[in-house]
């Protein structure tokens, strides 16, 4: 297990993790979002190949639609 922090909440995950996997724990991969590792936006079709590290700080931000 590695320790990161998940929008200034400290968390343990697993070792090999990838950021598409912490989405999908997180239940957001149906939705909009941003993800910003260590102050660097991630784009999306990095999500599957980032591996997470320990120390890691993410961030990640829902897009809210309106009208």
């Amino acid at each position: 297990m590695i320790r990161i922090t998940v929008n200034g909440e400290v968390r343990e995950v697993r070792t090999g993790l990838t950021a598409a996997e912490l989405i999908a724990e997180l239940e957001l991969a149906s939705r909009r979002f941003a993800v910003e590792i260590n102050e660097t936006v991630l784009p999306r079709s990095h999500l599957t190949e980032y591996r997470i590290r320990s120390g890691d700080r993410i961030e990640i931000v829902q897009a809210i639609g309106g009208g």
